[in-house]
């Protein structure tokens, strides 16, 4: 599953080259898709109108719902000081679950903002989509 944290949404939004490539391509590939936590969608929206409407568009994009169990575990996150809630829930969506087999990736601007052990790539990295 890959995630993309608040500012890597805004970036998506913004035309940032690699990730729009990316986004292209899985909307190729049937079944996968980018993931944007609804908490990190509400903060990229709040910081610059128009953004939700933008990475919408993208046939590859699904919401990654903020539900009951998910509200309860983010606000545990929060006030255990692992950030705000956006990242908080960029953290909670990277955990393993049930219906989602595999390793997580965390596609991010701020990979500093998450502990280790969570798999995070810079979107600026020049290896971001594997290549060197």
């Amino acid at each position: 599953m890959i995630i993309l944290d608040t500012g890597a949404t805004r970036a998506l939004a913004d035309g940032h080259k690699t990730l729009n490539l990316l986004a292209g391509n899985m909307a190729h590939t049937p079944g996968d898709f980018l993931r944007i936590p609804a908490l990190c969608l509400m903060q990229a929206e709040s910081e610059d109108a128009g953004t939700a409407q933008r990475v919408l568009a993208f046939s590859s994009i699904v919401v990654d719902d903020l539900g009951t169990a998910a509200s309860v575990t983010v606000g545990t996150m929060i006030r255990d000081g692992y950030g705000g809630a956006d990242t908080c829930h960029a953290l909670y969506c990277a955990l393993p679950r049930p219906e989602f087999t595999g390793m997580s990736i965390l596609l991010t601007d701020r990979e500093q903002n998450f502990p280790p052990g969570v798999v995070t790539v810079d979107i600026d990295s020049p290896d971001m989509l594997g290549f060197y």
